[in-house]
């Protein structure tokens, strides 16, 4: 921090710190993929709503949440990346469920699943949202009570969410190519060659991803898959300031965000009202996740709450709620200390004098 900014008011210091929460960059989608990857997301909700499975439909859901990862590329680069990213859920998913069976084993599942996640999408340049949901889907099938002879058939609905994503993908590419005004052809990122420094950052990344998770599961929090999230959300950030940026647009968008789950919950709301409203909600994260991340996370939140807690009706919502807020406010935390071990100089200059020996 400059001798500048240390003379402001604290005040005008932290207002600066929030402010970005309220500004949105000039990252537009096309409307018919805002529409298209929320009907993705909810049209398992609304099949399980028909079918009276809701529960078991949110695992479909999760995998909707493949479309996320398509670009404005052609045809053939969008589904190839779909369906890498379909197997990537797929995989992070299995292993979830098959070792939830011990803490240990399932954090150090985690562990290894966050770095090899890591890796990739850092090699490969992934933008936003990158990381974040598979790590999401990872501790999500780690909050399902372990049972080796439905972890097939689990995975199988996870994928079918992901297929129908790629499905919808893809006719929606051939008419937004062939059809509509709307495509633009953007190029893909180039690839990060920097292999041993990525492996370097993935392995602190991962290591206090897991650690938190093995910490929340030591110390008994009711479910504690919000602080491995919330650890990976924030130390996505590619500088200290945008760790810390993310910090507390995370802390204060959470909170907002279980605001808004509680009143859902509240109502004891209908599984029809809920698939519609995963629909709504799955649209204002796609509208805002590449303007203001902040603003994102207010609609991610409760999400992930439907996702996890579909039977919070039938429990208190209070405490419910409550426990979350304390689970991601750890894991901020968690991951704020990660983001400063990274961004160190000291850490910095260690892996840099590494390097340069190699």
């Amino acid at each position: 921090m400059s001798n500048n900014d240390s003379a402001r008011p604290l005040k005008l210091r932290f207002w600066d710190s929030i402010k970005p929460l309220f500004v949105l960059n000039d990252h537009k989608r096309p409307m018919g993929f805002l529409v298209i990857s929320a009907f993705s997301v909810a049209l398992p909700a609304l099949v399980g709503a028909w079918l009276d499975e809701f529960s078991t439909a949110m695992l479909a859901c999760m995998g909707g949440l493949t479309i996320l990862y398509m670009r404005q590329t052609n045809i053939s680069r969008r589904m190839m990346t779909l369906a890498t990213c379909a197997f990537g859920f797929a995989l992070s998913f299995a292993v979830g469920v098959l070792t939830s069976f011990d803490p240990f084993v399932s954090a150090a599942t985690l562990t290894l699943n966050v770095f090899l996640a890591t890796l990739i999408c850092r090699f490969y340049a992934v933008p936003p949202p990158g990381t974040l949901f598979f790590v999401v889907v990872a501790c999500l099938a780690r909050t399902i009570p372990f049972d080796l002879s439905l972890a097939a058939e689990r995975t199988g609905i996870l994928m079918f969410g992901s297929m129908s994503a790629c499905l919808l993908a893809f006719s929606y590419s051939v008419y937004q190519i062939y059809f509509s005004k709307e495509y633009t052809h953007r190029p893909t990122e180039e690839p990060d060659h920097h292999i041993l420094a990525i492996s370097i950052e993935s392995a602190v990344i991962s290591l206090f991803v897991g650690g938190g998770y093995l910490f929340a599961l030591l110390v008994n929090l009711d479910n504690p898959y919000w602080v491995p999230i919330s650890t990976a959300a924030i130390m996505q950030g590619a500088t200290f300031r945008a760790i810390w940026h993310r910090n507390v647009h995370r802390i204060i968008g959470t909170t907002i965000g279980m605001g808004i789950a509680w009143a859902i919950f509240s109502l004891s709301p209908s599984i029809w009202t809920l698939a519609l409203l995963i629909f709504a909600l799955s649209f204002f994260i796609e509208v805002l996740i590449t303007r203001n991340y902040g603003l994102a996370v207010i609609f991610i939140t409760p999400l992930t709450v439907i996702f996890s807690d579909v039977s919070i009706a039938n429990t208190s919502t209070d405490s419910l709620i409550l426990s979350r807020l304390f689970d991601i406010i750890l894991g901020s935390f968690i991951g704020y200390i990660g983001g400063w071990v990274i961004h160190h100089p000291k850490f910095v200059g260690a892996v840099q004098k590494y390097l340069a020996k190699r």
